[in-house]
């Protein structure tokens, strides 16, 4: 997805209330970590946030917000990785006040992690979550977005998966305006924006909504 998709992503949903709602997180993600490199992204062993990290890695050169910059925490780094991809969890015993522990795990974070996030948190740490529904970590978490339900707006439902989580919170982490884009802009330019991106998402037989 890149940056004319999140676009038109942010568009659709305009009217949800999801906008607003990664809004929150990104504007968190934005303000809550004092100092460079302490932004700490961790998901589960089974899955690790490299998306996203790199998205806010993008984020953080383009939008000039050094703190935005994060490390990757990996379960078990390997002993030959380079640096910046050689943080173990050890990194997390070691969070302070200042810092901020953002868990991103689609699926239910395990004890292990769940003990650590509440250290970290005790010790003074802001602790976000992106996740599929996770209780023990939202509860947690100062701010937490869960994957869609049921209940939910279609429009979301039917747009909003992990990965697109992942790009609109990166992009609203990096955006000094936390309106929402989109709105103002001429009818056909939109239209057709969104008919490359039902095309992108659905087939090319999906109708504008």
């Amino acid at each position: 997805m890149d940056a004319d998709q999140v676009a038109t992503l942010r568009t659709i949903l305009a009217s949800t209330g999801w906008l607003e709602r990664t809004g929150v997180l990104g504007r968190a993600l934005r303000t809550s970590t004092t100092t460079r490199g302490g932004l700490l992204v961790v998901g589960t062993p089974a899955e690790e946030p490299w998306h996203v990290t790199a998205h806010l890695d993008e984020e953080s050169r383009l939008s000039g917000i050094p703190e935005l910059m994060p490390t990757l925490v990996r379960w078990a780094p390997p002993p030959d990785a380079p640096p910046h991809l050689s943080v173990g969890l050890s990194r997390l015993e070691e969070a302070r006040r200042g810092e901020t522990l953002f868990v991103v795990a689609e699926d239910a974070a395990p004890v292990p992690l769940l003990e650590r996030v509440n250290d970290a948190r005790h010790v003074g740490a802001t602790i976000l979550a992106l996740d599929g529904g996770d209780p023990e970590l939202d509860g947690l978490a100062h701010e937490s977005l869960s994957l869609p339900g049921s209940g939910e707006d279609e429009l979301v439902c039917r747009f909003v998966n992990f990965d697109a989580a992942q790009h609109l919170v990166s992009a609203a982490a990096g955006s000094r305006d936390d309106g929402i884009s989109g709105r103002g802009k001429s009818g056909r330019g939109v239209r057709a924006r969104l008919a490359r991106f039902l095309d992108t998402v659905a087939g090319p037989s999906a109708q504008t909504p």
